[in-house]
């Protein structure tokens, strides 16, 4: 048993845009609103988030989250870490721990930016303690394998993550990225489901655009892709009609059991 919760969908700037009178912005179609991208996992065994945006507290609370053993962290960009602070929570149930699992790049950023959570002559009752895990290959979370997927997203150092039981690669999420490197493509390889970030129309110079993530998606042939990481460029309704039957477009709230 497998389970995603879509947290949010959106780019660094959420939908609707701040200052913006664009049309999916004015939209009042609930899946267009979106706030910064992070996915809920759930097995059998064991629940986990990946990233946690500015507006984790909001999450949490709308997908009535209360459960969470694990945070993955695919980079450590602004719109990925600003809610750290509100695993607070989860600690609180969780022995006062929250394992932390990231690249040394991210790790680091994060000690640098909550110097105070990872400092234990600092640390006090009710913070945030984190327990860091250098991502340097795979590893397990409960029957779940997680295998880490480097890929280019600009001079950021950046994971996407593929998900594995009994032998089966079950889903794979890479919100950030630009281009997925041959070894990543090789692993990807029979992902039954694909979560891949599109913000853009247009080409650029960091992401996919959402030519590239249909190619990619063509290429790797899962039985089913989402697209994440969505930007005001995309009302959902009328990019549904674009796109080919066994891709779609995520949404806020959106769960996939698997």
């Amino acid at each position: 048993m497998l389970a995603i919760t879509f947290l949010g969908t959106g780019t660094s700037m959420g939908v609707p845009v701040i200052r913006c009178s664009c049309e999916v912005c004015q939209s009042k179609d609930p899946r267009d609103q979106r706030l910064r991208s992070s996915i809920y996992v759930q097995t059998a065994d064991c629940s986990w988030v990946v990233d946690t945006g500015a507006e984790f507290r909001i999450q949490a609370l709308r997908a009535n989250i209360q459960r969470v053993d694990a945070v993955l962290y695919t980079h450590s960009h602004a719109d990925h870490v600003m809610g750290f602070d509100d695993l607070r929570r989860f600690g609180s149930v969780n022995s006062g721990r929250i394992p932390i699992y990231a690249s040394k790049d991210t790790l680091q950023n994060l000690h640098r930016i909550f110097s105070y959570a990872f400092n234990s002559e600092t640390r006090f009752a009710g913070y945030v303690h984190p327990e860091p895990h250098l991502v340097d290959g795979a590893f397990s979370l409960g029957n779940t394998e997680i295998h880490p997927i480097p890929v280019e997203h600009g001079r950021a150092h950046v994971f996407g993550f593929l998900f594995r039981q009994n032998g089966r690669s079950l889903v794979a999420y890479l919100s950030d990225c630009k281009t997925v490197y041959p070894e990543g493509l090789e692993c990807l390889e029979g992902v039954e489901t694909l979560i891949l970030g599109t913000p853009c129309r247009r080409p650029h110079p960091t992401h996919m655009s959402f030519a590239e993530g249909v190619a990619l998606a063509e290429r790797l042939s899962p039985r089913r892709t989402f697209f994440t990481h969505l930007s005001h460029d995309f009302g959902h309704a009328a990019t549904e009609k674009e796109l080919p039957g066994n891709i779609s477009l995520a949404y806020d709230g959106l769960r996939l059991d698997l």
